[in-house]
């Protein structure tokens, strides 16, 4: 699925999210936007796609993430042939922590 760039509430949305100063502001603004549960199914698509990333294997995801084995697969096709936003993200995520270390 790719998103359409015209979509005016998404576009709201995002840069929503961008004007978010820190992971404070974050908690606060996804405290109010998202549920509990869509909340924590986006977290784990992440942590998902960061396991991938690295290399795990299905079961090891499963038994970390409590994903199912459909969520993974789904991740896995957007990691592979989807718009490189999880790679995006990953990649950034992992260069912030190379800095700190």
């Amino acid at each position: 699925m790719n998103l359409k760039h015209d979509d005016e509430n998404i576009a709201l949305l995002f840069e929503a999210v961008l004007s978010l100063k820190d992971v404070e502001e974050c908690y606060r603004f996804f405290d109010d936007i998202c549920t509990i549960p869509e909340l924590k199914a986006i977290s784990q698509r992440l942590a998902v796609a960061k396991m991938l990333n690295e290399k795990s294997v299905y079961s090891e995801i499963v038994s970390k993430t409590g994903a199912s084995t459909a969520t993974i697969s789904r991740v896995n096709r957007s990691l592979n042939y989807g718009s490189e936003g999880y790679s995006l993200v990953i990649d950034r995520l992992k260069s912030k922590e190379d800095d700190q270390s």
